[in-house]
């Protein structure tokens, strides 16, 4: 391997100075032993010295966001492999507790695991439930969402290494597992400086070239990696961009510090492939702007003119259409709905509504013009809806004036979604569950998230969960439906990325266009 990349250990930290002229600089890992045992955590949070005890003491009232693993003891970063779920400090102190005690406690912690909501696929048997739980990336401190910092009483009892007094930090995270655990292979967008407080640490850490385009296999990692092993008061630099694996044994406490680096000094020949896609995500995502910028006002101005023409009461007058065939059906079944979410809309969202009712009528109808058609929202059977959708595939449209529920979605100010969807999902629930998993498009399920996004910074937290529970909550499968709105994203970032190539350097993904006549 070439020295240049080779990683480095160093039996006694150097000073800032040196780091950042010396190490940083260079780009490539290095192990720092005994970096931080003077810290008071590596004496404090001991678990084999009644560590356990001071941190539920200490922090036990803190409520952590922990990972929820549907492939523990391999804990994969991306959303379809995890849940971030809410527990108390105190709640995971004490899986860790009887862990260390080796006692029998897949019951208890199987009861504490519905207590706090946490049955999910993979807490079915509470024999497996605490290896599936994981505290990653909590944090101690971030510069750039403070609200977010869970456990910054705990930051006292650690200090900030020598070796960085001269870094603007921009996070400071606490990792800790109760059971063996695996994190996929992955990189970070920022400098990292990981520390072992308790437990041992082994990381494999790969070049960008070793890395990429080649088969990830464990011959491979075995070949290429470089193999780190990290004891307590250990420390392993893990410059931005380096591909990295993490083993941690049981009961494994670590502390890392990110913070932003000096790209143009870093731009070495073996970091050009971690640049080209940083450029390449950027144009990317401004090319997904663009798309999502060109749209038309006709469809807003269309639906505030038909708001202009309601009754005089300021309600709309639905006698007739599907949308009032389907609440007179439900009462006369005797079913539950709640009218007082329809009426307490707003015109113009209740005119919202109604579009995305008649959408997704008007393709059902056309994939089954014998059935009736308020037969679509009455039925509460999800085999109803998904059978006379299956034919009609979501399209893979791209640009947003050919999509009519992706233009419909783009003209909402966030709380008008949010009130449209919490009526749609209280009183037609298979009409939601067509709408999204058969009826939204790349394009579509882009603005979708983009406007849950913004929603998500003009509410409080405790009405985002109120607001997501109701709308997944309205779905059978809500794993298929995260599936079917992660799908659209990757296709339409798919389809942008094609573009940028395209544009910039000329190169077409899909093949030459036929030509006229062909």
């Amino acid at each position: 391997m070439d020295d240049s990349v080779r990683v480095q250990r160093f039996e006694e930290p150097p000073s800032s100075i040196e780091f950042e002229s010396l190490i940083e600089l260079r780009n490539a890992p290095a192990v720092f032993t005994g970096c931080v045992k003077d810290w008071a955590a590596l004496a404090k949070w001991n678990p084999s010295n009644g560590g356990l005890n001071y941190l539920q003491e200490r922090a036990g009232s803190c409520i952590v966001e922990a990972m929820l693993s549907r492939s523990a003891p391999v804990f994969n970063g991306d959303l379809r492999s995890h849940e971030r779920i809410p527990l108390p400090f105190s709640t995971f102190i004490g899986y860790c507790k009887q862990q260390n005690q080796n006692k029998d406690y897949g019951r208890d912690v199987h009861s504490e695991l519905e207590e706090h909501g946490l049955t999910g696929p993979n807490a079915e048997h509470g024999e497996d439930a605490p290896g599936q739980i994981y505290l990653a990336q909590v944090p101690i401190m971030n510069v750039e969402d403070e609200e977010r910092v869970q456990l910054e009483i705990l930051r006292g009892d650690t200090e900030l290494p020598a070796i960085l007094e001269r870094k603007p930090l921009a996070s400071i995270n606490l990792w800790m597992n109760n059971a063996e655990a695996r994190s996929s292979t992955h990189y970070d967008p920022h400098h990292n400086l990981l520390c072992i407080v308790a437990g041992r640490k082994q990381v494999p850490c790969y070049t960008q070239c070793q890395y990429m385009g080649r088969p990830q296999t464990i011959e491979f990692s075995m070949e290429y990696s470089q193999k780190v092993v990290l004891h307590a008061g250990d420390a392993l630099f893990i410059p931005e961009g380096w591909f990295h694996q993490v083993d941690s044994d049981n009961l494994t406490i670590a502390v890392n510090f990110w913070w932003r680096s000096n790209v143009m000094t870093c731009m070495l020949e073996h970091m050009d492939a971690y640049y080209l896609r940083r450029i390449l995500r950027r144009l990317t995502d401004k090319e997904m702007d663009q798309v999502l910028n060109k749209t038309s006002s006709a469809g807003i101005g269309k639906m505030k003119r038909h708001v202009s023409e309601l009754p005089s009461n300021g309600k709309a007058d639905y006698s007739g259409n599907e949308l009032d065939l389907a609440c007179e059906e439900i009462d006369l079944k005797g079913k539950e709905l709640q009218h007082k979410n329809l009426l307490e809309l707003e015109p113009f969202a209740l005119q919202v509504l109604h579009e995305l009712v008649s959408l997704v009528h008007d393709h059902v109808n056309v994939s089954d013009q014998s059935q009736p058609v308020q037969s679509t929202f009455i039925n509460d059977s999800a085999a109803r809806v998904k059978g006379e959708c299956k034919e009609v595939a979501t399209a893979n449209l791209f640009h947003l004036d050919d999509d009519p529920v992706a233009k419909i979605l783009s003209t909402l100010e966030p709380s008008t979604l949010q009130h449209v969807f919490l009526a749609i999902a209280h009183n037609f629930p298979r009409t939601l569950e067509a709408l999204i998993v058969h009826l939204l498009s790349p394009v579509g399920a882009e603005v979708l998230t983009r406007k849950f996004d913004e929603m998500d910074q003009q509410i409080t937290e405790e009405d985002r969960n109120k607001f997501y529970q109701v709308f997944y909550g309205a779905f059978d499968d809500q794993f298929t439906v995260m599936d079917a709105i992660l799908n659209g994203k990757e296709s339409f970032a798919l389809q942008a990325f094609k573009n940028v190539l395209d544009k910039f350097m000329g190169v077409n993904l899909d093949g030459p266009k036929p030509k006229a006549g062909d």
